[in-house]
């Protein structure tokens, strides 16, 4: 074999080794360039994935500040809504006391009432039926004294029997103090035609006879009574028959407890 063979030889080994080398380069080469692009959308992925988590994380702590602002509302609210319930349970229960309190001293005004009427039934059970009577109307007691019991007719002028009858009453209001007196004068229909004016002046001039009487001669503290007349106005019978009559021509002793502690009360329940 002579040189220039050889050296052929030598130059296309050359030149193929450099052609082989440049396409293994150039098939590296691609292969990075691929991975580059597979590595930089991965990254993209990657940065869109983690903006949308962010994304999701913000609404997601704006969504968990909403409720912690709700539930903070609603206890302010459970708070404010309990504040008032025990307000209100407390006047619930004030006003429950005070009722108590006022029923209490109701029956108490009762308990004293009826033994009151007791005491004046028992003083006076000596008259009859006809004479007086003795019962309870809106919390006072009446003693309802006839006309033929206390004045001859169409006088203002206490008889005897009367007297002895206003003597039972004097004592017994004696005894209890705490004891407002009304004397109330009637009269029946039956226009008066002697001495007095009409029947007005006629049922004042029995009261007032006997408050006098009472004051003056039995003693009784005369800051404690009122004498009124009613005249014809308040009948408990019917004036048109003889017996209706006989039955209005009567005066009251209406005797009251003093409330003042339990009018206190009231007033001020009602300033409440």
């Amino acid at each position: 074999m002579n040189m220039n063979t050889t050296l052929m030889k030598i130059t296309g080994f050359a030149f193929s080794a450099i052609l082989l080398s440049s396409c293994v380069s150039n098939k590296k080469f691609n292969e990075s360039q691929s991975s580059l692009r597979d590595a930089r959308t991965k990254i993209n992925e990657l940065n869109d994935d983690l903006a949308n988590t962010k994304s999701r994380l913000q609404l997601m702590e704006d969504a968990n500040a909403s409720a912690a602002d709700q539930l903070d509302q609603k206890d302010k609210t459970i708070s404010e809504n309990q504040k008032e319930i025990d307000a209100k349970a407390q006047a619930l229960a004030d006003q429950q006391a005070r009722l108590q309190q006022l029923q209490s001293m109701i029956d108490k005004q009762s308990a004293q009432t009826e033994a009151l009427r007791q005491k004046m039934a028992q003083a006076l059970g000596n008259f009859s039926s006809d004479q007086l009577s003795v019962f309870t109307k809106n919390g006072k007691v009446y003693v309802s004294l006839s006309e033929k019991l206390l004045f001859p007719s169409g006088s203002a002028v206490v008889n005897s029997d009367g007297k002895m009858a206003l003597e039972k009453v004097a004592q017994a209001l004696n005894e209890n103090r705490d004891i407002n007196v009304n004397i109330e004068g009637h009269t029946d229909s039956i226009p008066i035609k002697i001495k007095f004016e009409d029947n007005w002046a006629l049922s004042v001039a029995r009261s007032t006879a006997i408050v006098r009487l009472l004051t003056s001669t039995y003693n009784v503290d005369p800051v404690r009574i009122t004498a009124s007349g009613r005249s014809q106005y308040e009948p408990v019978a019917d004036n048109a028959t003889p017996e209706g009559r006989t039955k209005n021509r009567r005066t009251e002793i209406i005797l009251a407890p003093k409330l003042d502690e339990l009018m206190q009360l009231i007033e001020g329940a009602q300033t409440k």
